[in-house]
């Protein structure tokens, strides 16, 4: 069976997009958006993505809503990307850390949960089990609960140091060959909650470094204007933003100032 995906099907997942998460999809992912919504035309034997959008906004099956979200908001991610981001917080920042509180992270676009881990095994090795906080969080609660789970297929190691690989994840035997899990002492340090940058936040609390890479390329400057302007007040007096080395905040906020290419400071 063969659906085509209409432009003004398109549409309606664009803006449902843009008003929910702040993505504003170009008409180059309309290829995506078939593909990746296809299989659940094909679960409810649905005949157009225009029934399928329907189906998303009624009330029949509540859950599918976040089911959509969750195919159209996930990006791939892996283990240590970028990383001189990672030798900047080893070597600059923590280096600098006020000893007499916790150090405060959050990766704010977590995704299935590389980022924050690899944070994870930075911080431990840096502080030990104590003297530090990490939050990871996406819009997505389906990525959110891998994240969680910590297991990952084993070709997902080849960015991660090989200390940090032996001391922090383990080989999976038997059943589970082929994948590697991280150590429960880290997965227990490590907090997952689902936050929609979008929206209002939850009080998390203030954070010494926020990570938010990889995620502002598919926001429109006014999204990320809104997105940075609210995310500003949980960042401590001399603390650290991160985009990816994609990005920019030119044109975005006055308040933070250019450190590196893709690494921000707010004044104290």
């Amino acid at each position: 069976m063969e659906i085509t995906l209409k432009d003004a099907e398109f549409n309606k997942f664009q803006q449902w997009l843009y008003k929910t998460a702040g993505i504003n999809l170009s008409p180059t992912k309309k290829t995506l958006v078939s593909a990746r919504l296809f299989k659940r035309l094909k679960l409810y034997q649905l005949h157009s993505y225009g029934e399928y959008f329907s189906l998303i906004m009624g009330d029949a099956v509540p859950t599918e809503l976040q089911v959509a979200l969750d195919l159209l908001t996930t990006n791939e991610t892996y283990f240590f990307r970028e990383p001189r981001h990672f030798e900047f917080l080893q070597q600059t920042i923590l280096p600098a850390a006020d000893p007499s509180r916790p150090f405060r992270v959050w990766s704010a676009a977590s995704s299935s949960g590389e980022e924050p881990y690899s944070l994870a095994m930075i911080l431990a090795e840096h502080f030990g089990e104590a003297g530090w906080h990490l939050l990871g969080s996406d819009i997505s609660s389906q990525v959110l609960a891998k994240a969680c789970a910590g297991h990952y297929p084993l070709n997902r190691i080849d960015n991660i140091p090989r200390p940090l690989l032996l001391k922090y994840c383990l080989k999976g035997v038997g059943q589970q060959q082929g994948t590697f899990l991280v150590c429960r002492q880290l997965r227990d340090k490590v907090e997952f909650r689902q936050i929609n940058l979008v929206e209002a936040f939850p009080d998390i609390g203030q954070y010494d470094v926020i990570f938010l890479r990889n995620v502002m390329i598919y926001f429109d400057l006014a999204t990320k204007r809104k997105v940075v302007a609210n995310m500003l007040p949980l960042l401590r007096p001399g603390g650290y933003f991160i985009v990816s080395l994609s990005e920019s905040l030119n044109g975005v906020t006055d308040k933070l100032c250019l450190i590196k290419p893709s690494i921000y400071q707010k004044s104290r």
